[in-house]
């Protein structure tokens, strides 16, 4: 059984690695070929804002399907899905067809298949570690964010220099490709669920009583709603330069390594401070460094203020996830994960949408500005309301928890 839940877990870790790389590349070329494409600045972001809605909606239409998603070859199923959707911008590109309408229809399809495919990938991972051994899922989990944090150092310079080249629209198909390549890999897992967990809770239902999760939750989903602001920021203005891809490139790399810095230490540094108050500071020091990309806006500035982000942020996210699997499990911790998950998409798909004419109209370096300090803020208040006597006794109680957990492995 142990044997053969490792390899089903390498299978999920290598897949979704691979996905994520690809994805980490394609994401400096994306911006580019829809603006030299259409000529649009406020159309850069439609498919990414457009996959945002079916994530948005996914609590109501998704909570059965996602429970469907219980095994590898059902999760190659969405990943093929999601990989059409991929392949639909590349292709319409080739014969000169892209237009917002079909840009909104690939992000609703890709929408679909992220609804589906990252918290059924997350909640495989982890069912797979309980079968391995006590306290595995956490682990995975967490090694599944430091393959994304890999991917996020690794993947933009490889995408610039491709870019440099002339390789745009081909980065596109290869991460279309590589995303289906991740569902094959999944194939091999063949996890099944118990009868009684096919009634799974509601994303609702399993945050009674984890008011610090709903806290979290509040903050981290500020920080993706203004994600857009790095992104497509940084992508226009490296454009505007006449150095495509070199900014976004400078700024994701210096992410990256800040982020896989922080992965080493942030489960200590979960153990000993409190999950919603250290999750508050790290979106509170996001906002501040993206402030200071605003004001500083060269490369090797944008590196750094993007390695000090990586590193608080990914302790803010270690806070919050470390939570939920620390307290929960079954039914009610995927859901969980995909309630997680949906804050995370549809967030971020949100400020993608609003993110073109924004920055349209502010101006790139100014809409960074901004968006550090709403973030900030939100992460401020968010840190007021965990002081509050009931909060604090949520937080106390939770933190306990995950301590009493931390102590068993």
């Amino acid at each position: 059984m142990a044997v053969r839940a490792r390899s089903e877990a390498l299978a999920l870790l290598a897949g979704g690695g691979v996905a994520d790389l690809a994805f980490r590349i394609a994401q400096v070329a994306l911006p580019l070929v829809v603006l030299q494409e259409t000529g649009s600045v406020a159309a850069t972001g439609l498919v990414g804002g457009a996959s945002g809605i079916p994530v948005l909606l996914s609590p109501w239409w998704a909570r059965r399907a996602r429970q469907w998603v219980d095994s590898g070859p059902r999760l190659a199923i969405v990943a093929a899905v999601s990989a059409f959707a991929l392949a639909v911008v590349p292709a319409a590109a080739a014969v000169g067809l892209v237009q917002p309408a079909l840009l909104v229809v690939s992000g609703l399809l890709l929408g679909i298949g992220d609804a589906l495919s990252t918290p059924g990938r997350s909640a495989l991972l982890a069912d797979t570690g309980d079968r391995w051994a006590p306290g595995k899922a956490v682990v995975l989990l967490t090694w599944q964010d430091g393959a994304r944090r890999a991917g996020m150092l690794v993947g933009p310079p490889i995408g610039a220099v491709a870019v440099g080249t002339g390789f745009t629209t081909g980065l596109l198909w290869v991460e279309a490709a590589a995303v289906l390549a991740g569902g094959l890999l999944a194939c091999s897992v063949r996890a099944e669920r118990a009868a009684q967990e096919l009634a799974a809770p509601s994303i609702r239902e399993s945050l009674r009583g984890r008011r610090d999760v709903l806290y979290g939750w509040i903050a981290r989903g500020t920080g993706c709603l203004t994600w857009f602001a790095f992104t497509l920021g940084l992508s226009v203005i490296g454009a505007e330069r006449g150095q495509p891809g070199i900014y976004l490139a400078a700024g994701m790399s210096g992410y990256g390594v800040g982020s896989l810095l922080a992965t080493l230490i942030s489960i200590a540094v979960v153990r000993r401070v409190a999950p919603v108050p250290l999750a508050a500071m790290a979106w509170m020091m996001m906002g501040l460094c993206w402030v200071g990309m605003g004001v500083w806006t060269t490369p090797p500035a944008v590196a750094g203020f993007g390695a000090l982000s990586g590193v608080t942020v990914v302790l803010g996210i270690a806070a919050i996830s470390l939570l939920i699997t620390r307290s929960s499990e079954g039914a009610e911790r995927r859901a969980l994960l995909s309630g997680q998950s949906v804050v995370v998409n549809a967030s971020s798909s949100a400020g993608l949408l609003i993110g073109g004419p924004v920055i349209a109209a502010a101006g790139a370096e100014w809409t960074l500005v901004g968006a550090g300090v709403l973030t900030g803020t939100v992460a401020l208040g968010v840190l007021l309301m965990a002081r509050r006597p009931t909060s604090q006794s949520c937080s106390s109680k939770a933190f306990s928890s995950t301590a009493e957990s931390e102590s068993v492995r």
